[in-house]
């Protein structure tokens, strides 16, 4: 095709429409995660890199947001916190009030799942949580209300 058919101005325009990158760290925290997170986002980057894709700007984009996270990322290795105080890597057990018993563990920004119990470490709930022991109440203020957890045990 011709150059005189190409608008350059319109793919460029495109690409300053695109949103900001976000990381949904605060600014200047590191991107702490388990080993299983750090090596499911090292496999997804070099799956990325390595295939062609039909969504170019999509794959870019996603490939600039795992390099910018690995490049902050600290691996915390299991066990790296003693088992008496809830922090990052624990599976706690807690008593919610009115909803029984729940078990959650504390992990990195992109391993979180809440509906499989796992919680960024810059959740309320898991905020809440850290530095607490066996029998610690916190009460966690949700955009659905306040949450009462009693912290059974963690391992």
């Amino acid at each position: 095709m011709s150059r005189a058919f190409v608008d350059e101005s319109a793919s460029e325009s495109r690409e300053e429409d695109a949103p900001e990158l976000r990381i949904p760290l605060p600014p200047g925290a590191k991107n702490y995660v388990t080993a299983e997170g750090a090596a499911r986002t090292r496999r997804e980057l070099e799956t990325l890199l390595a295939s062609p894709q039909p969504r170019l700007r999509e794959v870019e984009r996603r490939i600039q947001y795992l390099s910018r996270m690995l490049a902050i990322m600290e691996v915390v290795p299991r066990g790296a916190t003693p088992p008496s105080r809830v922090a990052f890597g624990t599976t706690v057990t807690v008593e919610e009030q009115g909803s029984g018993t729940r078990i959650y563990r504390i992990v990195g920004v992109d391993e979180s799942d809440p509906s499989r119990g796992m919680l960024s470490w810059i959740s309320p709930i898991a905020r809440a949580l850290t530095g607490k022991g066996p029998g610690s109440v916190v009460v966690v203020s949700l955009p659905t209300g306040e949450l009462r957890l009693t912290v059974l045990s963690m391992e």
